[in-house]
């Protein structure tokens, strides 16, 4: 293993394995990130049919909660059936016949680490990952000298990506 002789070799020496570690997690970040992008498309979706058997008789509220459809909206009713742009449901038997478009299985798991909160299983992974991810921006200013050109222009990308970052946020 490398000798670590001062705060910038330590920083270096960790930046380096860190980095290697957290290459595979990064990999699935990237990609999961991309696909959280297009959300709202129909993207990478397949359409998946279903049918359930729910209580009788539930609210429009209640239904949508049910189906876990967002913006659930009931269009019509006939016959003791009510129609919504997903398909159908029977207030009289419970019966609900709809469908959904889903990310394939894997890559709704990755999407899912986007989403996570702190009563989620994937919550330690992502503050991990958050955390070291933190530490790479602080590390990178131990990987130049300070007199050098290169680090002298990195400060200036840097500050460029801090205004550009903010005034994207602000707009």
């Amino acid at each position: 293993m490398d000798k670590i002789k001062d705060t910038r070799s330590f920083m270096r020496i960790t930046h380096r394995y860190l980095g290697y570690f957290l290459a595979g997690i990064m990999a699935v970040y990237a990609v999961s990130g991309v696909i959280l992008v297009y959300r709202d498309t129909d993207f990478l979706k397949k359409e998946k049919k279903y049918e359930k058997l729910l209580k009788k008789n539930l609210s429009e509220k209640e239904l949508g909660k049910e189906l876990k459809i967002k913006n659930f909206e009931i269009e019509k009713t006939e016959n003791s059936i009510q129609y919504f742009k997903q398909g159908s449901y029977n207030l009289l038997t419970g019966d609900a016949k709809y469908s959904k478009k889903e990310l394939p299985y894997i890559l709704d798991k990755m999407t899912k680490l986007h989403k996570s909160q702190s009563k989620d299983k994937l919550s330690p992974l992502n503050t991990f990952f958050g955390i070291a991810l933190f530490f790479f921006v602080i590390s990178s200013f131990w990987m130049f000298n300070p007199k050098t050109k290169a680090f002298k222009r990195g400060m200036v990308f840097t500050i460029a990506g801090l205004v550009i970052s903010i005034i994207l946020l602000l707009i």
